[in-house]
């Protein structure tokens, strides 16, 4: 890790006291109260008392100590262009099913990093392995309270875990996770799940292993392996390994898995604590769970419970339909395009919400050219493949998921912008994540996407890091 240099400013919120105390964009805070800072961490951990003196450097080179007398939970007003500012943990594992291995060429910079860094974890809910952490990273959870942490589990068994890992080092994460529990700190937990090497007798074992652990594991998520083209190869051809898509009859027995297990957390703890990814129950053709059966939804962005989401905002938005009917918005033609996994679903949807609103509403699913067509869901299509798929709709508005464009709403995947997209189609473009957005959306029109409620892909926008060569994804 490089020397930190503290961050640089990259907004200051009106009214706030970093703006009364004359500080600008594009100035950098240095320290508070003599300490350096190394990341947005350490400055809402430094900040969060009664009186701080802070340090700044200014555009010119000169700095400022200011003296805040606040609330220790008032926030001085500062957004930064970046998380960290003494550079990035780099993952020190080599797994075959790595997302990363399978990216084609020319997309955002960002995602190309084999970031590892549990900082990330904790600020923008990235999921991390735990293995590349210091004695004194262990010090700065403990000293920082840094919790809930994302955590790739994948197998508790150490010596498969390591195969899944391509680290023959990677340390005993039940360990770890135990280390976790005596601080006092919380982790969210996934397994993704290739048939043939982590399921059957390893998976109960990881359930067994990663349930007893609770409260410490809030929850365990089972997620299938995701492959491209150019991923399936490597991994077959380095490994041996073939990367399985879930099929109907093992997403069955998986499900019926997972429900055990839940049933026995709901015994024990009064929650389900394990689910299953939304693409085992589609391709099972299983009903999905009860919204009380996610816990909340907090692995949401993890694929899970985003169905039934979906589903339960389309109920609410029908109640209110029928409570007090739209106006103004029939005989509007709408195009809704999606990803393949969530097409039957959403099609069934729309044609009931155009039936409440008289709206011609139609749903395109888009087949992925980018990664392969067995990467399937929306948050993962290119800005060319929405073109390919809509380019000449005859549509008053066209609705694109909003998963589908980076933090800030900007660019998609293939750094294509929002007005090329809108260029290539034809038509007027809006984003939604769900049918009472769209139903807004269609009301309000086009309207530019505002950054995403959830603060994880914030990290892999193009204006939020520099990436060091170092930490690239490098062929073998």
């Amino acid at each position: 890790m490089k020397a930190p240099e503290g961050g640089i400013i990259s907004a200051v919120t009106h009214g706030s006291l970093a703006e009364e105390a004359g500080v600008v964009p594009g100035d950098t805070i240095v320290a508070i109260d003599g300490r350096v800072l190394r990341d947005a961490v350490d400055y809402q951990f430094y900040a969060a008392e009664h009186e701080i003196t802070a340090r700044f450097r200014k555009a010119d080179g000169s700095e400022d100590l200011v003296v805040f007398e606040k609330d220790p939970d008032e926030d001085l007003g500062l957004a930064f262009e970046r998380a960290t500012w003494d550079g990035v943990q780099v993952c020190n594992n080599t797994c075959f099913f790595c997302f990363l291995k399978g990216l084609p060429k020319g997309l955002r910079k960002p995602l190309y990093l084999k970031d590892d860094d549990y900082r990330l974890s904790f600020l923008h809910g990235n999921f991390v392995t735990l293995t590349n952490l210091t004695d004194d990273d262990w010090a700065r959870l403990d000293e920082q309270r840094l919790s809930p942490l994302n955590i790739s589990v994948h197998a508790t068994e150490v010596e498969l875990r390591r195969k899944l890992l391509g680290n023959e080092r990677a340390p005993d994460v039940v360990a770890q996770l135990e280390r976790l529990r005596d601080l006092g700190l919380h982790a969210h937990t996934q397994i993704v799940l290739t048939p043939g090497v982590n399921d059957g007798e390893a998976l109960e074992r990881s359930l067994s292993d990663l349930t007893a652990l609770y409260p410490t594991v809030q929850t365990v998520s089972v997620v299938p392996v995701g492959a491209s083209p150019r991923l399936e190869d490597w991994s077959r051809e380095r490994d041996g390994i073939e990367l399985l898509p879930p099929e109907r009859e093992f997403a069955r027995g998986l499900i019926a898995t997972v429900r055990r297990f839940q049933r026995a957390c709901e015994a024990a703890y009064g929650r389900s604590v394990v689910q299953c990814a939304d693409e085992y129950y589609l391709a099972a053709g299983r009903r999905l769970p009860a919204a009380r059966r996610y816990d909340g939804f907090p692995q949401y962005e993890n694929g899970i419970g985003m169905v039934r989401t979906l589903m339960e905002d389309w109920s609410r938005l029908r109640r209110r339909l029928r409570a007090k009917p739209a106006t103004g918005v029939a005989g509007r033609r709408v195009a809704i395009a999606c990803g393949r996994l969530i097409g039957p679903v959403l099609a069934r949807l729309t044609a009931e919400f155009a039936a409440e609103t008289g709206i011609e509403a139609s749903v395109h699913p888009v087949t992925n050219t980018l990664f392969g067509e067995r990467v399937n869901v929306s948050g993962l299509l290119s800005g060319g493949d929405f073109v390919r798929t809509l380019a000449g709709v005859e549509a008053d508005l066209v609705l694109l998921p909003r998963t589908s464009l980076d933090y800030f709403g900007e660019r998609f995947l293939d750094s294509m912008t929002v007005a090329e997209v809108e260029a290539g189609i034809g038509a007027p473009v809006a984003f939604a994540t769900s049918l009472s957005e769209a139903f807004e959306a269609i009301q309000a029109g086009p309207q530019a996407p505002e950054p995403a409620s959830a603060p994880n892909g914030v990290f892999w926008s193009d204006s939020s890091i520099d990436v060091p060569v170092e930490a690239v994804w490098v062929e073998a």
